[in-house]
């Protein structure tokens, strides 16, 4: 029986260069001893090929069902571990139980939906090995000070020690995407809980960058800053200038002055 390709899905390019499929399939290394790899929009396959020949418990999970539907053909091994669904609404608790790794080549158009999903399941997700679009990738990876530096950035490396590996140019895909791709890293770090109140801290960094090229003390005036608190130095500065351990104390300070 002839099998069915996969049509392009939303936002979806599909990797054509084998040896970059293979480089992305090296960068999984198996963070604290988990072998379960769950991908994320695995299309025709390419990358899964190389993380079955590493021999990872693989699951894959993709919302088209023709993908779906090929790659039952081309996987019959993996039946029980195919999941129709979309990641970003699917409780992959069902399927996956305890820590897993997440890879794959992540559609542009929900990314940063991806990873703001892989937050809350932090505790469970100890690696992430992605190819999604540069200007995101280096988002991610990039340090304080850097005008790439975002809500993201903070959020991530406050969990995740991140790394940028390599670029990837639009010519190895097909459809060629109008933008340049990168592959990273994240893997989780020593941190169990923040020392802060964790909430307050995405409400604060969220409303910090929300219009960053404002000093803090005008970003964050909507959160309601007590006379005393209009007075901290660290005000002075602008989002992009803090670390994820500034932004922990600057969550302290507020939650404090709101109690005086």
């Amino acid at each position: 029986m002839e099998k069915v390709r996969p049509k392009k899905q939303l936002g979806q390019h599909f990797l054509t260069d084998l040896g970059i499929a293979e480089n992305i399939a090296k960068a999984v290394k198996g963070h604290q001893g988990i072998n379960k790899v769950l991908e994320i929009g695995p299309g025709m396959g390419v990358l899964t090929d190389f993380l079955i020949a590493q021999d990872w418990d693989l699951y894959l999970v993709d919302i088209d069902s023709e993908s779906i539907q090929y790659l039952h053909q081309k996987y019959p091994n993996l039946t029980d571990k195919i999941i129709e669904a979309d990641y970003l609404k699917y409780n992959i608790g069902e399927v996956i139980e305890g820590k897993y790794i997440v890879a794959g080549n992540f559609p542009y158009n929900i990314s940063s939906q991806i990873f703001f999903k892989i937050l809350p399941e932090r505790d469970k997700v100890v690696e992430v090995v992605c190819m999604l679009q540069k200007e995101v990738a280096m988002r991610i990876a990039s340090p304080k000070g850097n005008k790439d530096y975002g809500i993201l950035s903070v959020l991530l490396q406050a969990f995740y020690d991140i790394e940028y590996l390599f670029n990837v140019p639009p010519e190895v895909f097909n459809p060629p995407p109008k933008v340049n791709s990168g592959v990273i890293r994240l893997v989780r770090n020593e941190v169990q809980r923040l020392d802060c109140d964790e909430k307050l801290f995405f409400r604060v960094v969220k409303q910090a960058f929300s219009t960053r090229r404002k000093t803090l003390r005008n970003a964050l005036k909507s959160m309601g800053l007590s006379e005393g608190m209009k007075m901290e130095p660290i005000l002075d500065k602008r989002a992009e200038q803090l670390g994820v351990e500034e932004f922990v104390q600057l969550t302290n300070k507020l939650q404090e002055s709101w109690k005086q």
